[in-house]
């Protein structure tokens, strides 16, 4: 399924009454693609944390400056459209046309603090973020720097 169509379900099920947080926020594709990816890392393993849900509406919210109702229905329309994403080029195609180098970079970085939310990298975590990051053309060593700099601020904690 499109992203485009994710977003018209989305949209419908906001007017059919399926969302009562955030009345009238609709996600951008950018918010769309790049959460949807997140929660398909957290949810690769087959397990979703609650400290992964937390850390994932904390890192949304924070990116991308929202409420807490807006990031609740953010984290929904992810949720739904992760589930019925067929590939991971639907939502990278999206950040690759409107982010530069630097813009990709900060997503596979938010990728790596949902792989390491629950204190835990399991190797479909790890596998999926990297051919996340191939998808987005970040190069293999500022993928490594990434995942080392968020792996020291968890160890920190």
């Amino acid at each position: 399924m499109s992203i485009f169509k994710s977003i018209s379900r989305f949209i419908e099920d906001l007017a059919d009454g399926g969302k009562s947080a955030a009345p009238g926020y609709t996600p951008d594709e950018e918010q769309l693609a790049a959460a949807a990816l997140a929660f398909h890392v957290i949810a690769v393993d087959g397990i979703v944390e609650d400290a992964e849900k937390a850390r994932l509406r904390d890192v949304l919210a924070d990116r991308f400056e929202l409420d807490p109702g807006q990031t609740a229905a953010l984290v929904e329309a992810a949720r739904k459209s992760s589930l019925e994403a067929v590939d991971l080029y639907t939502f990278t195609s999206v950040l690759n046309r409107r982010l530069d180098a630097d813009g990709r970079a900060r997503i596979v970085e938010m990728l790596w603090e949902m792989v390491y939310a629950d204190g835990t990298v399991h190797e479909f975590e790890d596998n999926a973020l990297w051919r996340i990051a191939e998808l987005l053309h970040v190069p293999s060593r500022e993928r490594i720097r990434l995942r080392k700099m968020v792996e020291r601020d968890h160890t920190e904690e």
